[in-house]
């Protein structure tokens, strides 16, 4: 039996329907920062699946909550959780897969031992980027990843 979990980024304000709509099915939740609206953290709480999320550099004061970096296991996987890569730094030694944010381009890459996983912005388009998020099926130690492109 697998877990489903539902990763995304970078939402800026905006709740897309087609990411609630898939987030509604998974076990896990992860957003990786810049709610930029506290109402976005809210509505992820109410969707069911267990919720992890960090703080952004656009999330302010109401986000004091938020930690802005994050451990935490999901089957047998240890997940490290950042909003921007460069703050992950040794922590991420000890992880198996870190989830990071703040660029808005979707990037996937297994280096030293361990996946590297950014699912880019599914809120709005910046940078000429794709909107996009992931979702993450776990068995144990194995995993697969869906990329998920939203126009």
């Amino acid at each position: 039996m697998s877990v489903k979990v539902g990763i995304i980024s970078d939402t800026h304000g905006l709740l897309r329907p087609e990411v609630v709509g898939t987030l509604k099915n998974c076990d896990y939740i992860l957003h990786a920062g810049d709610f930029a609206d506290e109402r976005i953290l809210d509505k992820l709480r109410f969707l069911g699946g267990k919720l992890y999320a960090v703080r952004g550099n656009n999330d302010y004061y109401w986000a004091e909550e938020l930690s802005y970096s994050l451990r935490f296991r999901i089957e047998e996987l240890e997940f490290l959780m950042v909003h921007d890569r460069y703050d992950a730094g040794r922590k991420a030694a000890e992880a198996d897969v870190v989830i990071y944010g703040h660029t808005h381009r979707y990037a996937e890459e297994v280096a030293d031992g361990r996946l590297w996983l950014n699912p880019g912005s599914c809120g709005r388009a910046r940078f000429g980027g794709e909107v996009s998020f992931a979702v993450m099926e776990i068995s144990g130690r194995e995993y697969t990843i869906q990329k998920i492109l939203l126009s």
